[in-house]
């Protein structure tokens, strides 16, 4: 699912609330039938797995090996597993060459997939990404894309300012203004539609 809307339309708020780093001003949150509390939010975020912008906030272990085993060892997958785990991950991504390596070493691009793996190491069942092409060249958007695309969660929710890249991996959108859903639809026929993403105040990336 995409969430789309303009510049300080909410987005980011929205994605803070749904992992817990705010709490809503009004409201509840529920995540597989557990109402987002601060006594439940280490169970609910055993459910999330959540992407920042920058993916260096989640590379800070001195190899990218080490960042991917980093969460199943803290909630006690026996390190033999763990790290087979993240290898298969870094096998997956195309970065198995890189498993000693630190993040600064790697691409932009490439410290982006780790970032991934790191995620997808906790097998989340719903993923939230915030701008996941910052930074990144058109080539290694597209990569992004088919990698999400395949990807074996139950829900994905992407915030992103480019709009036909998130045609390539999402099927339905959601636009924010204000803080309020202004609209639940089908991504293509809205992002054939310039009237309406200009009413939205959503730009054309043509």
């Amino acid at each position: 699912m995409a969430l789309m809307g303009a510049t300080g339309s909410g987005k980011s708020t929205l994605l803070e609330n749904l992992i817990g780093i705010k709490q809503p001003q009004s409201g509840k949150i529920w995540i597989n039938d557990i109402s987002l509390e601060p006594q439940t939010l280490p169970q609910v975020r055993r459910y999330i797995g959540f992407g920042f912008q920058d993916a260096n906030d989640q590379l800070f272990m001195p190899t990218i090996l080490e960042d991917i085993t980093f969460g199943p060892l803290n909630y006690g997958v026996p390190a033999a597993i763990a790290r087979d785990q993240a290898r298969q991950l870094l096998a997956d991504f195309g970065l198995e060459a890189y498993a000693n390596r630190s993040a600064h070493e790697l691409s932009g691009g490439q410290r982006r997939l780790a970032a991934l793996a790191a995620i997808l190491a906790l097998e989340p069942a719903i993923l939230i990404l915030d701008e996941p092409t910052t930074g990144l060249d058109p080539a290694w958007r597209r990569h992004l894309a088919r990698v999400l695309f395949n990807l074996p969660v139950q829900v994905m929710l992407i915030a992103s300012h480019e709009l036909h890249w998130l045609g390539k991996v999402t099927q339905r959108a959601l636009v924010l203004s204000n803080g309020r859903i202004q609209l639940d639809n089908e991504i293509q026929p809205l992002l054939q539609n310039g009237e309406i993403l200009e009413q939205l105040g959503l730009p054309i990336d043509w």
